[in-house]
C-alpha cells in the first residue's frame, strides 16, 4: 500500500480530556465555542478552504438534532458477573445509557475536541445523511471506499449552507489548513467515521450511544465501553548504501504519482517488523535496519502513519503488481530532473511521505512544470 498522507498535525489545542465527563454541554452553553461541521471525510470551509468555524447556535440552526424515540433495551437483559448477558433485568441498569432504535444517539452528534490556551472550546457538528451507513449485511468498507458525498436516492435534503460555505474534502484541503485547523478537522473527521462504522456493541450486538463527550461509546445492554480505534500503518523511506531512495507508484494512481512506500501493521507485529515486512511482499527489496522519523494521523478512516527510514540490504526489485505496478531506486540527481521535468509527481508538499523524501533528499524538492 502506498499513501499520500495528510498534514504533519502539530496540535495547537489541548484535548482536554479531563474536561470530557462534563464539558460538552458546558461548552455548547458557551458563544465563545467554536464549531466545525464534519461529515463523510469533508468538513464545512468558506470560500478560501478555510475551515469555517460557527458558534454553537449557529450549528444549531443549521443542523436540527433528530428528535429520538428513546427505547430501553435494558428490560430484557442483565450481565452476569462473567459478562455475559442474559434474561433479567440488571440491578445497575440505570447505570446503561439508552438509544434510540436506528442507533442515532443525539448526543453522539456532538463531538468535543478541546481548549486553547486562552479557554475557548472547540467541538465539531456531525452533519449525517449525506450519504447514509450501509444497510445490515452491506460491506463497511464502503465506508471507505465510495466517492465522498456521493448522491443516493435515499439521501435527504442537504443541509443549507452560508453564502460562501461548502464542504471540502480533508483529503484536499488538509494541506493547506493550519496547524490548529488541521489538528481540529483531522479529529473530527477520525471521530465521526469511527460514530458511523461502530453503532453496535461487538460483545453482545445491541446499540450503543456516546459518552464522554463523543470520545467513547457504551453498551445499552452490558454497559461495556468501547473506545475510537486507531490502526497503525509505516511508511518509510527506503535507502540503499548507495544512498539512492526506492519509490513505488501505486496501480491505482495516476500517471507520473510517486511515492515512499507503506502498510498496515498485522496483528501482534511491530512496526520494525512490519517495515521489513510491507517492503519485501511489495517490492522484493530486504530491509535490515529501521530508525523512526516520526508520525502522522491518517483519519480514512482510523490510522495512524508511522515514519521511517529503512536501510536496504538488497536492490533487486520485483514489485506484487497488485498494489504496486512498478517501484524503482532514485538517485537525487535523478529525482530532481524527473520532478522539474513532470515525470515523477511527487507526494503532497505537506504530507509525511513528502517529509521523509525530503529528510533523504536534504532539502526542498524543485517545483514541476505548471499544469
Amino acid at each position: 500500500m502506498i499513501v499520500d498522507a495528510l498534514p504533519l498535525s502539530r496540535a495547537a489545542v489541548d484535548r482536554a480530556a479531563e474536561h470530557r465527563p462534563d464539558g460538552l454541554a458546558h461548552a455548547l452553553a458557551e458563544p465563545s465555542t467554536r464549531v466545525l461541521l464534519v461529515d463523510d471525510g469533508s468538513v464545512l470551509t468558506d470560500e478560501a478552504f478555510d475551515l469555517l468555524l460557527l458558534s454553537p447556535d449557529e450549528a444549531r440552526a443549521l443542523v436540527a438534532d433528530p428528535v429520538a424515540s428513546h427505547v430501553d433495551e435494558r428490560a430484557e437483559h442483565t450481565v452476569s458477573p462473567d459478562g455475559r448477558v442474559a434474561g433479567g433485568l440488571s440491578s445497575d441498569a440505570a447505570a446503561v445509557p439508552t438509544a434510540s432504535p436506528e442507533g442515532t444517539d443525539t448526543d453522539g452528534l456532538w463531538l468535543l475536541l478541546g481548549r486553547d490556551a486562552d479557554g475557548t472550546a472547540y467541538a465539531a457538528r456531525r452533519v449525517l445523511g449525506r450519504r447514509p451507513a450501509p444497510a445490515t449485511g452491506s460491506a463497511s468498507d464502503v465506508l471507505v471506499h465510495a466517492a465522498a458525498g456521493a448522491p443516493d436516492s435515499a439521501d435527504p435534503p442537504p443541509t443549507p449552507l452560508p453564502p460562501g460555505a461548502r464542504w471540502s474534502s480533508l483529503r484536499v484541503v488538509g494541506a493547506t489548513l493550519s496547524a490548529r485547523d488541521a489538528g481540529l478537522a483531522t479529529s473530527a473527521v477520525a471521530l465521526d467515521a469511527w460514530h458511523a462504522r461502530h453503532p453496535r456493541c461487538p460483545r453482545c450486538g445491541a446499540a450503543t450511544v456516546a459518552t464522554q463527550a463523543g470520545w467513547v461509546r457504551a453498551c445499552t445492554v452490558d454497559g461495556s465501553e468501547h473506545y475510537p480505534r486507531t490502526d497503525p500503518a509505516v511508511i518509510m523511506a527506503v535507502v540503499d548504501d548507495a544512498d539512492r531512495l526506492l519509490l513505488g507508484h501505486a496501480t491505482a494512481w495516476a500517471a507520473h504519482r510517486w511515492s515512499t512506500l507503506a502498510g498496515f501493521v498485522e496483528a501482534g507485529e511491530s512496526l520494525e517488523s512490519a517495515v521489513r515486512r510491507e517492503v519485501r511482499e511489495e517490492t522484493g527489496v530486504v530491509v535490515d535496519t529501521v530508525e523512526y522519523r516520526g508520525s502522522q494521523p491518517w483519519p480514512f478512516p482510523a490510522s495512524l502513519m508511522v515514519g521511517f527510514r529503512a536501510h536496504a540490504r538488497s536492490t533487486d526489485v520485483a514489485v506484487d503488481g497488485v498494489e504496486l505496478e512498478s517501484a524503482r531506486w532514485f538517485t537525487r540527481a535523478e529525482l530532481r530532473d524527473a520532478v522539474a521535468a513532470g515525470d515523477v509527481i511527487p507526494p503532497g508538499p505537506s504530507s509525511i511521505a513528502r517529509a521523509l523524501v525530503e529528510d533523504w533528499y536534504g532539502g526542498r524538492l524543485p517545483a514541476g512544470p505548471e499544469v
